[in-house]
This record gives structure tokens, C-alpha cells and sequence, in this order.
């Protein structure tokens, strides 16, 4: 193991004891400023209503449902199939109202391409290009593969190196973003957070590695979660670790073309910080993150970036995520796992406040359970998961 993935095991090892202090308060709530929660605040109620899935071929099995987008009148629905015998194979789905689906034809290259859990998912002008993973071989390491779509609507994996997404200085592939200029992946290399590039096709993508402010270097130890197009290029969001702390400080890049990169770490304080989640609200970027016991919210503004409203708790022993962030008319709705279970909120103010939504389905924290969003206007998508079952819900936002 190189020494700065010690360094980032160990900041997460800081994250939770720091919040062993005592026990954790309620998860309700809706916040009142950077840092604050109020007292709790009955939950907004949507109008859950379940949608169909048709079978993927193959064996029957339990569908994983792990990641949705929509763009251009096209809704994209990503995962995959697991058998009896714990076997895995990719699957996608389609939509074009969001009401009826109907499978999109999957085709692997590649041996651990056939064996795929699709994970995320972007699209671009009405086609989606997807990030797919298995785990497997001598080291147990995420064999991961692109893929993309032809005209035909089938999406096929990309062929593409070993060392591209693994090989010895791999740590993890994060979230895919599209954008006028094309694709972009971020995630994070021994030398420190690193990003993927491609071309509107998404036949083929670069890695940069060793991005100078956007890996690691004096300054501390970087780690990116996710990215948006926000012209005239991309933002990447994420942390950095500084120097002799042990505790990560908020971090965003932005970038004219993936490759060099512009660094901001935005004001601390003595908790662990760092930003998982972007969206750009009627074109204000806004990122969802943790913040010490809780998670937070932090939006650009004329003069900087600056905090918003904290929101829910974190609980028991598991590590807090946020899982999905979405812009559904003038409200940002965020899943979050908090240790315990899954759970959804609503900022109807650029992520000042927040409340909580009841979601269909209870989804513990965990290992292969997952909460994904999706909204198109007013109208909102939830794909749950909880380990057993996976579903797929849409519902109009609901009266404040």
C-alpha cells in the first residue's frame, strides 16, 4: 500500500472516531445556517407511485439498481442482475416518459465486462455512456469498464488498458459527468485525485494522472468525488487533507478541458470536511457533503464559496456518503446514507436549508443497498435497493 493511500485510510479513520464523542442526535430536521440543525420538522410526503421493470435476459435473478440520468427526453436506468449463485451480470434500462421501460441491449467485450455491476450513468444529447465494475482477479481489485452507446441504442463496453482505470497506482474510479465538450470521469490515483477525459463519442478515454493542483503535492492529499459540466469546461469536487492535519478540508477544481486544473480549498474548520455531490442550481454550482456529525451543504457565490444549511446526522458504525444529488425545478434533492440507513432531503434554497422527504422503500446502510435520483422539471425518480429487493418509484415534488 503506497503511503498516500495510508494517509487517506487513516483521515478516514479520523472521521470516525471523530464521531464516537457520543451518541447521535435525531436525523430529522430542518437546518438554520452553516454548521446548525433545528429541531425536527415533519417530513415532506411525495406521491410515491412504483414503476415497472421488464426482466433483463438471461437467468432470473435479483436486480441491483445502482444509478439513473435523463437529458434530451431520454431516461437512463443503470445496474445490474445477480443469480443464485452470486454470479453478476450488467444490465440497463430505458425510457421515453419516464412511465414505461424497456431494456436496453447490453454487450460485453471482455470477460469481467460480462460480469459488470453498472454504477453510473451520464448522458448527453439523448445517448448515456455508463461506468461498469467487478471485482476480481489475483488482488481483488474493481475490474472496471466504460461503456457507451451506438446509434442502434445498445450500449457496448470499451475496450481500453488494464493500467487505464488499474494497475499499480490505481485507487478508485468515482462518477462520470457529460458536457458540451464531451465526457468526463474523476476519481483518484496514488499521486492524488486524477480525472478521465473523451471525446463527445466516449469510444475511448485518457487518464490524467499527476494533474498538477489537482493531485496531491505539498499543500496535502487530494481525493475527488464527482464532477459537472459548468462552462466554459468541468468542476470537480472533493477534499484535501493539509499537511500534518488528519482531518480533510473541502476542495473544487475547475478545468477548460479536464486536463489542467484549478484548485480552490475552501475555508475549514476543526471537523473532517469534504464535498461528494455537485449540481449546478439555475447555473450556481452547489455541493453536498460531509460536515463533522453531519452533512452540509456549500454554494458558489459572487465572492467565494460559502457554507449552507447542515442537515441529518450521522449514526451508528457505518461510513456516512451522500449517494445522489439532483436539481428538480428550483430545489436540490440529495440521498444520503448516514451509517444506519438511507434517507432523502430537499433544499428549496440553493442547499440553505433542508428537509427531509419520506422515501417508498426503508434502506438500511450497507454493502450493495443504494438510493439513486433522477428529475426531469418538478417530477422526481428514486431507484432504491436495500439488499433484498430493488425498485423503481417517480412522484411529483410534493407542497412544502
Amino acid at each position: 500500500m503506497t503511503v498516500r493511500r495510508v494517509i487517506a485510510v487513516f483521515g478516514l479513520f479520523a472521521l470516525l472516531v471523530s464521531g464516537c464523542d457520543g451518541p447521535a442526535g435525531p436525523t430529522g430536521g430542518t437546518s438554520t445556517g452553516a454548521g446548525s440543525t433545528s429541531a425536527a420538522a415533519p417530513a415532506l410526503r411525495p406521491g410515491w407511485q412504483p414503476l415497472t421493470l421488464p426482466a433483463p435476459p438471461g437467468d432470473a435473478g435479483r436486480l441491483l439498481l445502482r444509478d439513473a440520468a435523463a437529458c434530451a427526453g431520454r431516461w437512463f436506468l443503470v445496474g445490474g442482475v445477480a443469480d443464485a449463485s452470486g454470479g453478476t451480470r450488467p444490465a440497463a434500462w430505458t425510457s421515453v416518459d419516464g412511465t414505461t421501460w424497456t431494456i436496453v441491449p447490453v454487450r460485453a467485450d471482455s470477460f469481467y465486462g460480462r460480469q459488470n455491476v453498472l454504477s453510473s450513468v451520464a448522458c448527453r444529447d439523448g445517448k448515456a455512456a455508463v461506468i461498469g465494475a467487478k471485482t476480481g482477479g489475483a488482488h481483488g481489485y474493481p475490474r472496471i469498464s466504460t461503456w457507451r452507446q451506438l446509434p442502434d441504442g445498445a450500449v457496448v463496453e470499451v475496450q481500453a488498458s488494464f493500467e487505464t482505470y488499474g494497475g499499480p497506482t490505481a485507487v478508485n474510479v468515482s462518477r462520470l459527468a457529460a458536457g458540451t465538450p464531451g465526457w468526463l470521469i474523476v476519481g483518484n490515483r496514488s499521486a492524488g485525485a486524477a480525472s478521465w477525459v473523451s471525446s463527445p463519442a466516449a469510444a475511448e478515454f485518457a487518464l490524467v494522472e499527476g494533474a498538477p493542483e489537482l493531485a496531491s503535492d505539498a499543500v496535502g492529499v487530494t481525493w475527488a468525488f464527482d464532477a459537472v459540466a459548468a462552462p466554459p469546461g468541468w468542476l470537480a469536487v472533493g477534499g484535501l487533507l493539509p499537511a500534518g492535519r488528519i482531518d480533510r478540508d473541502p476542495a473544487v477544481w475547475s478545468s477548460p478541458d479536464g486536463r489542467s486544473w484549478r484548485r480552490t480549498v475552501l475555508p475549514g474548520g476543526p471537523e473532517y470536511e469534504e464535498l461528494q455531490r455537485v449540481a449546478l442550481v439555475g447555473g450556481v454550482p452547489v455541493a453536498v457533503g460531509l460536515r463533522g456529525s453531519t452533512f452540509g451543504a456549500w454554494r458558489q457565490e459572487a465572492t467565494g464559496w460559502a457554507a449552507g444549511g447542515a442537515f441529518g446526522r450521522r449514526a451508528g458504525s457505518g461510513v456516512p456518503a451522500v449517494t445522489s444529488l439532483v436539481v428538480a425545478g428550483d430545489r436540490l434533492v440529495a440521498a444520503v446514507a448516514d451509517g444506519v440507513r438511507h434517507s432523502v432531503w430537499v433544499s428549496a434554497d440553493r442547499g440553505g436549508s433542508w428537509r427531509e422527504a419520506a422515501m417508498p422503500l426503508d434502506v438500511p446502510a450497507g454493502a450493495d443497498r443504494d438510493v439513486a435520483l433522477v428529475a426531469v422539471g418538478d417530477r422526481w425518480w428514486l431507484a432504491a435497493d436495500d439488499g433484498a429487493r430493488a425498485g423503481l418509484w417517480w412522484s411529483d415534488a410534493p407542497a412544502s
